[in-house]
């Protein structure tokens, strides 16, 4: 193992700003020993790919040893790689290969909950007394035996679970094998600090940090309060869940919760790492973003869920989403996605044509902010269809088939059309493979001109060679219905993009002045017509004009 404390990388200490970051789901990217599981070494074998897409870095989704109740979420030794998935050598040998093709690597770091086989909770559910008894959330009963309180796990039901050697409950906001850390206790921040820096010093380039919000919890157990139907959004959990029926105030996005990301950040700052927060909330999401990444002492950046929406966000939508985020954290930074290893992916949900995809993909790279992409997105893979017979995620078996899980997107991904569970590994598959989605595989796409593949390639390169796009301003955003244009500027060069997100043809005006179409190699792209002061978009059309010195 070599420390790369003083290791400098190219983008300097702000790379992250602006980054294109690509998530992998390990268990479902390659497999490179054939026993239907991906795994470290499959990773590296395929970095090349994520390399040609243009791609800054990627996010590894948990690797870490686990007895997998939630795929790797659960975990039972921070500081190990599960067999399943390799070893720490071939985890060395993974950011080896990231670094030398340019890659950074952001491993995601579950911090709000453990296993309960880890060693530190079957230590702290042992009594009362032991060292590590206040390490994780315990309570007493109430006098007739019920929860201490009225919280509501995400995975449904009470997040209590009885406890019979302590006679008491312990806290769950996800399933009962996932008990929650008590981050008001100064060693269980400690202990998490440690495990931040054997990655750091491993060489890991940051971390998406899993539930950010989740860290703290109000340590007087108050009840959370109802949530009038109207109010009830499902961003966090399905609506069939009764997790939605409350206004979430008190289990979770506490205010200490500050005190521990600015000792964190303290802790990646001398490495130039960088970290992205998931924010899960419902009703805040938007207002703990801009809480958590104001100033340079807290997090980097942060996701919320709006762009992981169910429906496709129109012009009017994306224009709101974006001055929100202006107001809540005008020195902040944003992340956005479509799609991850917990929503159907966006093809589907959004209902979209092969045209939608390219309008959808181009925006994304031309908003304020980061950007990720999760695996298969750049192939425009639709959610699969996985039987109940061969589910594997147990929020789908919990609440089929009103919800029917996270499985129909962590299928393998899909890399020859024509090869044995299209080149994810000659193995029966853990889940699946699609059909559908093998015949949208890599190598059909990859010498394809008009492919989606390559139209990622295209739109990732337009936005590093224009640093604008990265890390300018936005300004003057309009929008009515499916339209939606604004300018991006950084006092060196302002752009100007429009985007139809819509069937039907539309104008769009143009700012004074004269402007030359850049982004006339992408397919969808609309061209201005000399001396107008506006362009007509076709649906699912776009423009990207940069203005002339």
């Amino acid at each position: 193992m070599t420390s790369q404390l003083k290791t400098e990388t190219p983008g300097g200490a702000d790379w992250w700003r602006g980054a294109v970051i690509y998530q992998i789901y390990p268990r479902s990217f390659q497999d490179s020993n054939n026993d239907g599981i991906g795994d470290l070494a499959g990773i590296a074998m395929r970095l090349e790919h994520v390399a040609n897409l243009g791609a800054d870095a990627v996010w590894i989704s948990p690797f870490f040893t686990s007895p997998m109740k939630d795929f790797g979420y659960d975990v039972s030794d921070y500081c190990a790689v599960d067999p399943m998935f390799g070893s720490l050598s071939d985890f060395d040998a993974l950011i080896a290969r990231a670094h030398e093709l340019g890659l950074r690597v952001m491993i995601d770091l579950v911090l709000s909950h453990t296993s309960d086989l880890h060693p530190w909770f079957l230590e702290s559910r042992t009594d009362r007394e032991n060292a590590k008894a206040d390490w994780y959330v315990w309570a007493d009963a109430k006098p007739d035996g019920t929860p201490p309180n009225n919280w509501l796990s995400i995975f449904g039901g009470s997040s209590w679970q009885w406890n019979s050697s302590r006679q008491q409950y312990y806290l769950h906001n996800f399933l009962t094998s996932q008990p929650d850390l008590n981050f008001h206790c100064t060693d269980v921040q400690e202990a998490l600090l440690d495990v931040a820096r054997f990655w750091l010093e491993r060489g890991v380039d940051g971390f998406r940090l899993d539930t950010i919000n989740f860290y703290t919890h109000d340590a007087a157990l108050t009840d959370n309060p109802a949530l009038p139907p109207e109010r009830r959004e499902a961003k966090t959990a399905p609506a069939v869940n009764p997790y939605t029926w409350q206004d979430h105030l008190h289990d979770k996005s506490q205010p200490e919760n500050l005190t521990f990301l600015r000792r964190l950040r303290a802790v990646m700052e001398p490495y130039g790492a960088a970290a992205v927060g998931e924010v899960g909330d419902d009703q805040r999401g938007l207002e703990i973003l801009g809480q958590y990444t104001a100033g340079n002492d807290l997090i980097h950046m942060c996701y919320a869920f709006e762009l992981l929406s169910g429906d496709a966000p129109q012009g009017d939508y994306v224009k709101q989403v974006m001055e929100d985020v202006m107001q809540a954290a005008p020195d902040g930074w944003a992340c956005w996605a479509y799609s991850n290893h917990d929503v159907v992916r966006h093809a589907t949900r959004w209902h979209l044509t092969p045209d939608g995809l390219r309008a959808y993909s181009t925006l994304l790279m031309c908003l304020r902010g980061s950007a990720c992409i999760y695996q298969g997105e750049e192939l425009g893979l639709p959610e699969a269809e996985v039987g109940y017979d061969d589910l594997q995620d147990p929020y789908g078996i919990e609440f089929w088939p009103e919800f029917k899980g996270r499985d129909g997107c962590r299928t393998p991904m899909v890399w020859e059309a024509g090869a044995p569970h299209a080149g994810f590994g000659y193995g029966k598959p853990w889940l699946p493979v699609s059909p559908l989605q093998a015949a949208m595989a890599v190598d059909t796409q990859s010498d394809e001109p008009n492919s989606l593949m390559t139209h990622y390639q295209r739109v990732i390169a337009l936005r590093k060679a224009h640093p604008v796009l990265r890390t300018g301003t936005m300004e003057d955003l309009e929008a009515e219905g499916p339209l939606l244009h604004f300018l991006r500027r950084d006092g060196a060069e302002e752009i100007f993009c429009a985007f139809n997100l819509g069937t039907k043809t539309a104008s769009v005006p143009l700012p004074a002045g004269e402007w030359s179409n850049i982004g006339k190699g992408l397919l969808g792209s609309a061209k201005r017509a000399q001396g107008l002061d506006s362009v007509t978009l076709p649906g699912w059309g776009f423009v990207i004009l940069k203005r002339e010195e």
